[in-house]
């Protein structure tokens, strides 16, 4: 998949915050979505690739796609609670 082929229903901008909090408002962000919908979250914590990953795993989402741009991460994010 590339990055035009993922369409974000809404981007969440949390660069400047640090580990726990951009998986802490990723979670929130989610809870406004319906299955299926796909968020993309930037962030610049170097924790956040590994964190969002994990937190994917645990609850079910999807991490479709992480794009490295210079120091943030964009994370696309598709809600598939389980």
């Amino acid at each position: 998949m590339t990055e035009k082929e993922i369409k974000p229903i809404q981007i969440y901008d949390f660069t400047g915050l640090k580990c726990p909090l951009p998986v802490l408002k990723t979670k929130r962000a989610l809870k406004n979505h319906s299955n299926g919908e796909v968020i993309e979250i930037i962030a610049d914590d170097p924790a956040a690739n590994l964190d969002l990953k994990h937190f994917c795993e645990v609850s079910g989402n999807i991490l479709l796609q992480v794009i490295k741009k210079n120091k943030n991460l964009n994370c696309f994010i598709k809600k598939n609670e389980i």
